[in-house]
């Protein structure tokens, strides 16, 4: 008999009290998924870190009072490294776009979207992925393919191009790994390694430089 799957913890910082208090609500309902917090703003959440363990997943809204969500996210990445955060927005405004993948957001979905797909990505987002709304990622390819900089020279070897290339895919190590015929430790060294040529810490910085330098 297969073990259950282990529940991910979830926080929401949105400020929208009755779309919070819906969404959390929805998320509670979903097997696997338990939205333990919500907050309505970025500087709750960072006070609530100090005291309490980090969630798996935390989706953050980009218009908060205060501190605005792209601005938390480096400040909760410091406080939370092993947490991915995750835009949920109603923006699809370009600058908010490309700087919160820049920040190191691990995804950007929109408000839009239903609940089952806020939990697909709740999941895919823990498991490493890179969740984004289909429309926001053709407007993030669009927008980066037409800056087009010269392309500069990282070093990256031929499978190190390749598991770049399937995090801008949005693929999980897992299947990166099953992708390649590689084994997950080794993928996930290959990764390591892009961090470091690359210079970035995180997946979203990762893509965010890979699209717009023209590296895959």
């Amino acid at each position: 008999m297969a073990e259950p799957k282990p529940t991910l913890e979830v926080w929401l910082i949105e400020d929208h009290k009755s779309y919070g208090e819906r969404l959390q609500r929805a998320l509670d309902r979903l097997d696997g998924l338990h939205c333990a917090e919500r907050f309505t703003a970025c500087e709750d959440a960072l006070a609530a870190l100090t005291r309490v363990p980090a969630p798996d997943v935390l989706l953050l809204d980009v218009e908060l009072p205060g501190m605005s969500g792209i601005e938390g996210i480096s400040r909760l990445r410091q406080l939370a490294p092993k947490t991915a955060l995750v835009i949920l927005t109603v923006f699809e405004d370009d600058d908010k776009i490309f700087r919160a993948i820049c920040a190191g957001a691990a995804g950007y979905l929109l408000k839009t979207s239903a609940t089952e797909e806020i939990a697909a990505a709740i999941h895919s987002a823990a498991a490493g992925g890179s969740p984004i709304n289909p429309r926001i990622a053709k407007r993030v390819l669009d927008m980066f393919s037409k800056a087009n900089p010269p392309q500069k020279d990282y070093g990256l070897s031929p499978r190190e191009k390749d598991i770049l290339q399937l995090l801008v895919q949005g693929k999980t190590i897992k299947e990166a790994a099953g992708e390649l015929g590689i084994g997950y430790y080794t993928a996930d060294e290959y990764i390591r390694k892009v961090y470091d040529k690359l210079q970035v810490k995180s997946r979203g910085s990762a893509i965010a430089k890979a699209v717009q330098e023209g590296l895959v």
